[in-house]
């Protein structure tokens, strides 16, 4: 097959070259509308109780959470000072005629509410409530208008302006700007690397082929997804460095492998038949890997994993298309011109027994201590994975100065709870059960981290009881406090328990259910295609554990970083909460493993070469990773430095992604395919290469 497609795109390479090249045009041309189509919610399960809560409440109630939550400092002066009255009274009346405002509650307006009252009398609550969905465009414009126009004075009050109206559009202008500035690190320092590497400028311009076409086909899938469905803004982060990475990882095998073919005195046609029925087949399995393992992510019950799922999938499946029908037709006009341009000969015409060979050589005459000294050294980076704890996305991703995190913070300090996000329960055909939902309020108010509930009020049969919490509500505590008032055993028979901790709650707990079915499907597929490539039964497992030992060891660096707040010197300031991001702990995970498959496949691939041409396993060992070695430290330290710009990120969540993801890769590019694989193919010798006779029929080594 990939023979064929070679002769093809030979014959008709200026046709395909158009074509590629108008196809990528439309894509951008219509992918660019996805940035306006983007929100950073995303975190809520649509068949849990807190989302049935969130309906009856939005839709039957007409009750929603404010977008705005705008705290009122009065200084040294009461709330209740009749000046003071005068001036909230004022500024609320403004408020309203806000384009977007549908209406306010506040201290003043409620005649004196409590519990829209600072611990100390001198800062109140103004609560304004939007005209959209929560996390909706029209909700973060308000954010954006509340932090720019009621984020400071106002005659003589201060206000301090929060809610997710605000940290939301906060995020998303905050992610928007680290991700500019990131590119502006990555993409020139990337293009110096390139010419390295390659040795040639002609020949480094190739990734931007892949890449380029594989971020914006990214996008126009991403824009149709936005048709149907909400994609969260993070998966832009995903989309740019995936694509980068990838272009970089199949333009280096594909480029490597027709050079490679051209210095053995082949023609330009043969050259790039070879290439595609070795190195295209070899970005076809891989892609293919990396693909099935990122859909994994669309599993998860939340819209923001599913995100980050299509934008995989989609970048993936788009960089594969561009590595065999995008950049073999530019290759095949392009010819010997490829090594234009020369500015390290060494490159270009690469030894065939080098030190990488050397180096493979020497851990298979020692294999058993260097398989020890591997593990020992990501055992020691794995160590401080029992510290791991797990939370999500809120103000304090944000940097410590931004002006959301600073309200937020400021509130939290003052009010003596989550007035502005409460634990809303609802008991249908509660009306006549007075006694039994006087005795369960009675209950709520003793569960550790409720400091007030609210009278219940009857809305026909239903009863709704709102309780007041004193953690912020994306966070363990208050994850064990819904628990423990969902496990009261005094609850009347239909309630149910909403509000924002519940919500983070319901997602917690679907990624956990959701997590051995995702990791399974990531195993079985992974270790089938593995078998169908290699032929083995062995190589596939293998893969597999040194993949988890690689990402244990990640793990464990992410907790020491992030939630012992070390190397800042190294990854920048960042609010230290005691938790990581669990959607961003399992992209991490997930993107990391299919990267190392990426790797092992293109390891794998040329050691099966080798093997197949009938040399011993050690030969086989030494000159595939001679052969291939190269161009998997090359392509992992870009990666590394692609993801590595992320760290340049005020956002904690983006620069904990960029640092994981950048450790990992050279993780697995050394540690493991450098030294562990070497050793662990030189103890298992040609058992390496063993599968059952009924099952070697199912192989493309058959």
């Amino acid at each position: 097959m990939f023979e064929k497609l070679g002769h093809l795109i030979v014959r008709r390479r200026k046709s395909v070259v158009i074509a590629f090249i108008l196809t990528v045009l439309f894509a951008g041309g219509v992918g660019s509308q996805v940035f306006h189509r983007l929100d950073v919610g995303g975190y809520s399960v649509a068949t849990s109780d807190s989302y049935k809560v969130y309906t009856y409440l939005h839709d039957t109630l007409k009750v929603s959470d404010p977008a705005i939550i705008l705290m009122v400092d009065t200084g040294d002066r009461s709330v209740s000072d009749p000046a003071i009255v005068a001036q909230a009274t004022a500024l609320e009346k403004q408020i309203q005629s806000e384009k977007n405002v549908s209406k306010t509650i506040s201290f003043w307006s409620t005649g004196g509410a409590p519990t829209l009252m600072s611990k100390d009398g001198k800062a109140a609550y103004l609560m304004v409530y939007g005209s959209g969905e929560a996390f909706s465009k029209i909700d973060n414009d308000l954010g954006k208008l509340f932090q720019e126009k009621y984020d400071g004075k106002f005659q003589n009050l201060k206000l301090y302006a929060g809610g997710f109206g605000v940290i939301g559009n906060a995020i998303t202008e905050k992610i928007s700007k680290d991700l500019s500035l990131a590119e502006s690190i990555s993409i020139p320092l990337t293009f110096i690397l390139l010419a390295f590497v390659f040795g040639a400028f002609t020949a480094s311009a190739m990734p931007m082929v892949v890449g380029v076409s594989a971020i914006l086909g990214a996008f126009f899938i991403l824009y149709l997804f936005t048709l149907f469905t909400d994609v969260s803004i993070y998966a832009l982060n995903l989309t740019t460095g995936l694509g980068l990475g990838l272009g970089i990882d199949y333009a280096l095998l594909i480029v490597n492998r027709f050079r490679e073919e051209l210095h053995h005195g082949k023609s330009v046609e043969d050259s790039i038949v070879t290439t595609l029925a070795t190195a295209g087949k070899t970005v076809f399995y891989s892609g293919l890997t990396v693909f099935l393992t990122l859909i994994s992510l669309v599993f998860f019950p939340l819209p923001f994993l599913k995100s980050f799922g299509y934008a995989g999938a989609s970048v993936v499946a788009i960089a594969v298309l561009g590595a065999l029908f995008g950049l073999p037709p530019i290759l095949a006009m392009m010819g010997s011109k490829i090594d234009k341009g020369v500015i390290r000969r060494s490159a270009i015409t690469p030894k065939e027994d080098g030190r990488w060979a050397d180096t493979a050589r020497f851990v298979m005459r020692r294999p058993v201590s260097v398989v020890l000294l591997a593990l020992i050294a990501l055992g020691v980076l794995a160590a401080p994975i029992t510290g791991i704890a797990f939370s999500q996305t809120d103000s304090r991703t944000l940097p410590a100065s931004n002006p959301a995190a600073i309200a937020t913070a400021v509130q939290e300090e003052r009010f003596p709870g989550q007035t502005g996000n409460p634990v809303e329960i609802i008991v249908r055909n509660g009306s006549d059960k007075t006694d039994q939902i006087a005795r369960y309020i009675s209950d709520v108010k003793t569960v550790s981290g409720v400091v007030a509930v609210n009278e219940p009020q009857l809305f026909g049969k239903d009863v709704r009881i709102v309780a007041i919490e004193s953690m912020l509500p994306r966070t363990p505590e208050a994850q064990q406090m819904i628990h423990a008032i969902r496990d009261l055993s005094s609850a009347p028979a239909g309630t149910l328990v909403g509000g924002v901790a519940a919500d983070y709650t319901d997602s917690q707990d679907g990624i956990s259910k959701t997590l051995p079915i995702a990791f399974g499907w990531i195993a079985i597929t992974v270790l089938i295609l593995l078998f169908i490539f290699t032929g083995s039964i062995i190589l596939p497992i293998k893969a597999v554990i040194l993949n988890v030992l690689s990402l244990a060891a990640t793990m464990g660096a992410l907790t020491w970083v992030f939630i012992g707040g070390h190397l800042k010197w190294l990854v920048g300031d960042f609010t230290v909460t005691g938790t990581l991001d669990t959607s961003i702990v399992i992209l991490i995970f997930v993107t990391v493993f299919g990267l190392s498959m990426d790797y092992e496949v293109f390891l794998l691939s040329r050691i099966r070469e080798e093997h197949m041409a009938g040399k011993s396993n050690e030969d086989s060992v030494a000159i595939g990773l001679q052969r291939s070695a190269r161009i998997i430290t090359a392509a992992a330290a870009l990666l590394a430095v692609v993801f590595a710009a992320f760290m340049t990120s005020g956002v904690t969540s983006i620069k904990s992604m960029g640092f994981g993801v950048a450790l990992a890769v050279i993780l697995d590019a050394t540690i493991v395919r450098a030294l562990l694989v070497p050793a662990l193919m030189r103890l298992f010798g040609e058992r390496n290469w063993w599968a059952p006779k009924a099952l070697q029929k199912f192989t493309i080594t058959h």
